[in-house]
């Protein structure tokens, strides 16, 4: 392939936006792949594979330019439940790779056109709900109570039905470590004054990402504790630190990897679940992407076919070597944009360090302490959610408002998928009232009336148009003025044919404009005129 200057220098400016961006996904998603991997009751090193696919291979087919994908917390549950009805992880990953066939598909047939019918305000709603779960579970593992990783986006129960969010919290006030919490201070201290301008104006603070930083002085903090303070410091054991598997060189780390069980060609309840996870991983993949592209400082449109197909890849690709199912994630996708990234160079980045870092230095990873993984995502939490966000949608109307508020409290009670649709059903009923109020009008003077239909006319202004048709009196000349329509329903010519045949009777003139030609096939079957 040859490399034009251009692209050449592209590449290198973008290179120093998307390094860093890169270091500081991969550190957010360590944690968060071994995390759902756990909570999906699956091999650890599953969810490792899943978040090296996602970042090496679905970058370069991405439609994307910031998303991250990689294993999806939103999965995690049926991934738990599909592995125990299928009775092995081997058989589940032939469900994911015909997953992944199945999304390739449903890209080719064009289906990515549904994120773009999820109301604005439901995505900005969807992202301040995420910022505010992703604070709630992070608070726990910044005081020290790590028996339980993130899971499922779900406000009450999680994966286990165990435990709930609240409870989690206050457990973890209630015995909380001191050690945890001030490794957290530390690190949410470095983060802060990382940000401020006095610091940015020096280069060498704009070279070097803050996380990483965090995540050096985490690993060194509790080393001084360890050699100084005798018992005084998070231990492995007690789930205070990253668990990553180690293995003995390349041919350990090989033997990792789990082949699929052809045999489950034969199960049908192989490919329910190919499906369940491809309707669902798609959905999520687009509304991520929709979130994904709000969140982009350039404003960039991804091709979200494209992104069908990545993701189809994907998954086929994770199944087939041994991987958890992958979606785009916004947590890894927000984390990307905030730390700067410019292109997928810094999602490919992110997948490599994974792929260097669990291959070269797992014992040094595995030293990381959780609380300072936990400071990086309650910033990157504090970022969707920002009172200012809050304050924005309010002041843009009820209309906006409702349907934002309504998500952001359904996804943090429910869970991620079912709080969007509960948003959807909010805005489209404001979408219905909007369109009600502005599709008809009547003016009259006297004994005329004239009723204009101002744009599309469908099923819900029935109720409108007979009301303002009921009201014209007696002995009265109606003008029906449809021409800036382009859709009447044929609810509506029902509607305007049976007052037609009342009007008769009451002596009322009709006179149309543009209404017959508006008929079209219907108007074979229906003539008007009488």
């Amino acid at each position: 392939m040859i490399i034009n200057q251009n692209d050449q220098t592209g590449l290198i400016n973008n290179l120093k936006y998307d390094a860093p961006a890169g270091l500081v996904v991969f550190l957010v998603a360590l944690p968060l792949c071994l995390g759902i991997a756990l909570a999906s009751g699956a091999p650890l090193f599953s969810g490792v594979i899943a978040g090296i696919i996602g970042g090496i291979v679905i970058s370069i087919f991405s439609g994307s330019e910031v998303s991250v994908s990689g294993p999806a917390a939103g999965l995690a549950v049926i991934v738990a439940t599909a592995i125990q009805n299928l009775g092995s992880f081997r058989v589940f990953l032939l469900a994911v790779a015909i997953s992944g066939v199945i999304q390739i598909v449903i890209g080719y047939l064009k289906a990515g056109i549904i994120g773009n019918y999820v109301p604005n305000a439901v995505i900005k709603g969807m992202l301040a709900a995420i910022g505010v779960v992703i604070i709630l579970k992070q608070i726990p593992h910044a005081l020290g109570r790590d028996e339980h990783f993130e899971g499922d986006f779900d406000f009450f129960f999680e994966v286990d039905v165990k435990s709930n969010t609240i409870g989690d919290i206050i457990t973890a006030v209630a015995t909380m470590s001191p050690e945890a919490v001030i490794i957290s201070i530390v690190s949410l201290t470095i983060l802060l004054t990382w940000e401020r301008p006095f610091m940015q104006r020096h280069k060498i603070f704009k070279l070097v990402p803050g996380p990483l930083i965090v995540v050096i002085a985490g690993i060194l903090i509790n080393e001084i504790f360890k050699v100084s303070l005798n018992n005084f410091y998070l231990k492995p054991e007690d789930g205070h630190l990253v668990t990553l598997p180690v293995s003995s060189g390349l041919t350990g780390f090989m033997n990792q990897f789990t082949l699929p069980d052809w045999s489950g060609l034969a199960n049908k309840q192989v490919y329910i679940t190919a499906l369940t996870i491809a309707i669902i991983g798609s959905i999520e993949s687009l509304l991520s992407i929709e979130a994904s592209d709000k969140l982009d400082p350039q404003r960039r449109i991804s091709s979200t076919n494209k992104e069908l197909k990545a993701q189809g890849l994907g998954n086929l690709i994770s199944g087939l070597i041994g991987g958890l199912p992958i979606t785009s994630v916004i947590v890894r996708s927000s984390a990307n944009v905030y730390a700067g990234a410019r292109t997928r160079l810094s999602a490919f980045i992110h997948g490599i360090l994974l792929f260097v870092c669990v291959l070269l230095i797992p014992s040094l990873l595995n030293r990381i302490p959780l609380a300072s993984l936990a400071a990086i995502l309650l910033v990157i939490g504090y970022k969707l959610t920002k009172i200012e966000l809050y304050k924005k949608m309010y002041q843009s109307g009820l209309d906006q408002f409702l349907p934002f508020i309504i998500t952001v409290v359904a996804i943090v009670f429910t869970d991620l998928l079912n709080g969007i649709l509960i948003g959807m059903v909010v805005g489209l009923f404001f979408v219905v009232r909007t369109n009600h109020r502005s599709a008809i009008t009547m003016v009259s003077q006297d004994d005329f009336y004239l009723m204009r239909f101002n744009k599309d006319v469908s099923f819900v202004n029935k109720t409108e148009l007979k009301d303002k048709l009921s009201s014209i009196p007696p002995a009265s000349k109606l003008i029906i003025d449809a021409t800036k329509a382009i859709f009447i329903d044929n609810d509506i010519y029902d509607v305007v044919t049976d007052f037609e045949q009342m009007a008769r009777f009451r002596n009322i003139k009709i006179e149309y404009k543009n209404f017959h030609s508006k008929a079209q096939n219907f108007m074979r079957k229906v003539n008007l005129d009488g």
